[in-house]
C-alpha cells in the first residue's frame, strides 16, 4: 500500500460491507486502471486529472487522497508498469548458467511479446511516462541494474565495474529508443527477427 492510501485509511469505519482500507484501495486501482487506458491510448498533454475522475467514475476529492498531480499519478502507474514488464523478462532466465545469447535471446523475445499483446502499457512504459525526463533517467538506471542482476545469474563478471555500469546503462537506452521506433510503427515487425536484432545488439555492446 501507498503512503497516502495507508493515511486515509488510518481512521476505522466499515461501510455496505467493505472497511475503509477496501474502499480507498478500491478506488485506487480504478483510478490506476483508468489511467493505463487512457495515457495508453492517448498523448500524455491530451490527459487531465478530469479525466482520469471520469473513466475511475471518482471525484476528484478521492483523486487527490491518493495522488499530489497527474505527474504523481503518472510515476505510479509507470513504476506499476515497468515492475510489471521486468518480472515477466526476468521469469524467462535460466534458473542454471548458460551461454549469454541463450540468456539474451529469450528474454529480449519476451519483452518484445509482452508489449506487443498489451500495446496501453506499452504506451505508459516506453511514450507518455517518458515525457517526465527525470523519471525516464531514473528508470533506465533501474532497467541496467536490473539488467546486470539478469547477467549475474549467468555468469557474467566484469573486471572493470565502472566500464560495464556504464555499457548497461548505453544498452538500456538504446534499446528503449528502438523499441520507441518500433511502437511508433505500430509494432509491425516480425517479432523473431526483431528480437535476433536487439540479441545481436545486446550481445555487441556486452562483448565489444
Amino acid at each position: 500500500m501507498d503512503e497516502r492510501t495507508a493515511l486515509v485509511t488510518r481512521r476505522g469505519e466499515n461501510y455496505g460491507g467493505r472497511s475503509r482500507l477496501e474502499r480507498a484501495t478500491d478506488r485506487r486501482d480504478r483510478i490506476l486502471t483508468s489511467a493505463l487506458h487512457l495515457f495508453g491510448t492517448r498523448d500524455y498533454d491530451d490527459v487531465t486529472v478530469a479525466d482520469v475522475c471520469t473513466g475511475a467514475k471518482v471525484s476528484k476529492r478521492y483523486f487527490y487522497e491518493h495522488f499530489v498531480d497527474r505527474e504523481d499519478l503518472v510515476r505510479a502507474l509507470h513504476r506499476e508498469q515497468n515492475e510489471w514488464l521486468l518480472a515477466g523478462v526476468v521469469a524467462t532466465v535460466p534458473e542454471t548458467p548458460g551461454t549469454l545469447d541463450e540468456t539474451l535471446k529469450p528474454a529480449v523475445h519476451r519483452l518484445l511479446t509482452m508489449l506487443r499483446a498489451n500495446p496501453e502499457r506499452a504506451q505508459v512504459i516506453y511514450i507518455n511516462a517518458p515525457r517526465m525526463e527525470t523519471r525516464r533517467r531514473g528508470v533506465l538506471r533501474e532497467d541496467a541494474q536490473f539488467l546486470a542482476g539478469m547477467l549475474r545469474r549467468v555468469g557474467v563478471r566484469p573486471t572493470d565495474e565502472v566500464r560495464h555500469e556504464r555499457m548497461l546503462l548505453a544498452l538500456v537506452a538504446g534499446l528503449s529508443e528502438v523499441i520507441i521506433d518500433w511502437l511508433s510503427r505500430e509494432m509491425t515487425d516480425d517479432l523473431d527477427q526483431f528480437a535476433d536484432h536487439l540479441t545481436d545488439f545486446c550481445k555487441a555492446v556486452l562483448l565489444g
